[in-house]
């Protein structure tokens, strides 16, 4: 205590502090962690790849679910938030992008540029991103007035202009159909489609592997609500997060690409990935990015939708979103909470389409 250092221990992945006098309950201390090393790229039991991804040019970090221990030390689990300082440090002429707000650029010794990042809001690990790059940067704001601040490789500008323009367009109508935004900046981050496998919702800045579509910008800017201000407790409860922003592309298409959501959930329904298992119930950890998680979690949505009328529905949403704002829920949570404020009893719901192994009859 009071700066003295702290016996430490490791066994794997587990660091731990021991400090030399004994906390007492409810005490708060500060923990200082020096530690370095060259960062890692991590294979999932899915076999992508996470963690430190090297890029033509410079490298982007992806964390979902355990890649952000590739590059910090920290508590890497959802329900374990936290407001983050990120500086970079990288040779002039490449910029390095992080969440939340730019606070400063500055030179450094040897031909080098240091960028200063702040996210003030509570933040999973997971989420956490840098990406390094000689990006091409805009900044501009919502309607509403939220910053939102672009970065994309020169290799993709062009094909990424049109969509990326309607990031404040999404954002004002995520506000109308979810509730207030709940950050203090927004974007989005566009690599070569090499350089990663898939995209990611990395909190204020979604990071995407080449051009994204208006689908997949919808579905990662939905994730600021759904997984990133509302962060599943466990990874178990990852279909609250899945389930709800790829619903979110089922109500763009309906409101500007004359897709109903009902042919959204028909098709969806017909596609045999997603009855493969139950969306709350992934059989292992390899499942938890898998087709059931994403469509039959939005069919969940929409059952819910269907059974609480419209009105009820967004209100829900809403107050859902206002409730847990900057905390974790669990997959108990959200049944518990659509019954109480429904004033109805949802079990057959949640038996058939929630927990449910085999595929209902619909009419």
């Amino acid at each position: 205590m009071e700066g003295a250092e702290a016996a430490v221990s490791r066994a794997g992945n587990e660091l731990t502090l021991r400090p030399d006098t004994d906390l007492t309950e409810g005490e708060t201390f500060t923990t200082v962690v020096r530690y370095s090393g060259n960062p890692a790229t991590i294979t999932d039991a899915d076999d992508s790849q996470e963690g430190w991804l090297t890029t033509v040019d410079g490298a982007v970090a992806l964390g979902q679910p355990t890649g952000s221990m590739a590059w910090f030390p920290g508590n890497h689990h959802p329900s374990d938030k936290a407001s983050y300082d990120i500086t970079v440090t990288v040779p002039n002429g490449l910029k390095a992008i992080s969440n939340g707000e730019l606070k400063s650029e500055r030179r450094a010794k040897g031909g080098r540029t240091a960028f200063a990042w702040h996210s003030g809001e509570p933040m999973a690990s997971y989420l956490a991103t840098v990406a390094i790059g000689a990006y091409e940067t805009k900044t501009s704001r919502t309607p509403s007035g939220v910053p939102v601040y672009t970065a994309v490789d020169p290799t993709v500008t062009k094909g990424s202009a049109k969509v990326l323009a309607t990031v404040p367009d999404v954002m004002e109508w995520g506000v109308k159909n979810f509730g207030p935004y709940p950050f203090s900046s927004t974007g989005a981050i566009v690599e070569r489609g090499n350089d990663s496998e898939y995209a990611l919702e990395t909190q204020t800045k979604p990071v995407f592997p080449g051009a994204p579509d208006q689908g997949l910008l919808v579905h990662e800017l939905a994730h600021q609500w759904f997984g990133n201000s509302v962060t599943p407790k466990s990874w178990r409860d990852m279909w609250l997060s899945e389930g709800f922003a790829t619903y979110a592309e089922w109500l763009w298409a309906e409101d500007f690409e004359n897709i109903p959501v009902g042919a959204s959930f028909r098709r969806a329904f017909g596609e045999k990935a997603n009855w493969e298992f139950p969306p709350a119930k992934p059989p292992t950890a390899a499942d938890i990015s898998d087709a059931p998680v994403y469509g039959r979690g939005a069919m969940v949505i929409h059952k819910i939708r269907e059974a609480v009328g419209d009105d009820a529905f967004y209100d829900i949403v809403r107050d859902w979103t206002a409730a847990h704002r900057h905390g974790n829920a669990s997959t108990d949570d959200f049944t518990a909470y659509v019954e109480k404020r429904s004033g109805k009893d949802l079990k057959g719901l949640w038996d058939t389409w929630l927990y449910g192994q085999d595929k209902p009859t619909v009419r």
